[in-house]
């Protein structure tokens, strides 16, 4: 059985940090409202030229360096964003280019928070069909140009940055001790649009901004995660007690807790970035990846499940060994 194998993470992160404090001086919020709510402390913000394309790159050549290998052996690129340079062409092709590759193909992923996983499930697809024996999965987020600066319940969440894996296919035994991906589960209910959106597009002829019910996606998230979690981890033929890492969306840290709390998992199996990035939506997945197996968190063989849960609705997860 041919299985996708992480074989090299990296992650890029813009210069600018921006703690909770610098809010303080434009609206009626506080370090401590802030932190008791989401659990974040501080993000970084793009500048003006760092794109989401540019960030996307970045991290790729970092996830290919951590892998010693170079663009010319990858087969594909699979870049999940809602916050692309341009409305077309895709920003993988824009990544493609910037690599230097001249082969293979790319494409782009809208699954807001949820793309990350969203391209690990097709990227793994495209390698267990034979149709790509290495892929290139990003998730990459410019979110600071779509908030609202004056709604103090969404603009101090969100973060920008990027993370990016490389996948390669391995011949494996079919079991659930094999290294790479072992299952996915996918899902979206569009009736629930209305609780996280921008509301703006090219259709509309306006760029928009970030629009969130946040006690309704609350309430969602933590019943959705832990069930798309326990329905991969069944697919997978694996029990809580067999996980390592749980690698969730970074979005709140009160989520996060509850969902674990749900799954009878302790915070300590938990990889936790949402207090320095903030939520980077698609990003944020691979970027905990990336921070965890730089902290020394993650090792070879982990059993590692990553969820989360976006505008769409759209959720999903993936269990997959390190």
């Amino acid at each position: 059985m041919i299985r996708a194998v992480v074989k090299g993470v990296g992650h890029y992160l813009p210069e600018r940090v921006v703690p909770n404090s610098e809010f303080e001086e434009k609206l009626d919020t506080t370090d401590e409202w802030i932190k008791s709510r989401s659990g974040i402390e501080r993000r970084h913000f793009a500048s003006d030229d760092e794109t989401t394309s540019k960030m996307a790159t970045l991290a790729a050549q970092a996830a290919l360096n951590d892998a010693g290998l170079t663009a010319d052996t990858v087969d594909a690129i699979v870049l999940a964003t809602s916050t692309p340079d341009l409305t077309f062409p895709s920003a993988a092709t824009m990544v493609q280019n910037a690599l230097g590759m001249r082969h293979g193909f790319a494409f782009d992923i809208q699954a807001v928070c949820a793309g990350f996983a969203y391209a690990l499930a097709n990227a793994n697809a495209l390698i267990v069909s034979g149709q790509a024996k290495q892929v290139l999965v990003i998730g990459s987020e410019t979110f600071s140009k779509i908030m609202d600066w004056s709604d103090r319940g969404t603009c101090v969440l969100f973060g920008d940055g990027a993370g990016a894996v490389l996948l390669s296919a391995e011949d494996s035994d079919g079991t659930p001790a094999d290294r790479g991906i072992l299952a996915s589960d996918l899902n979206s209910d569009g009736q629930y649009r209305d609780l996280l959106y921008v509301d703006g597009g090219i259709s509309l002829q306006s760029t928009g901004y970030l629009r969130m019910q946040g006690k309704e996606v609350f309430r969602h998230a933590v019943e959705k995660l832990a069930e798309t979690a326990e329905t991969a981890m069944a697919s997978a033929g694996v029990e809580a007690k067999d996980i390592d890492w749980i690698v969730p969306h970074q979005a709140n840290l009160r989520i996060i807790k509850a969902t674990a709390q749900k799954m009878n998992l302790s915070l300590d199996k938990v990889i936790l970035t949402v207090q320095d990035h903030g939520n980077t939506s698609a990003a944020s997945i691979p970027l905990a990846l990336s921070v965890g197996k730089q902290r020394g968190q993650i090792k070879q063989g982990d059993l590692i499940v990553t969820e989360a849960i976006g505008g769409g609705l759209a959720w999903g997860a993936v269990v997959l060994r390190w």
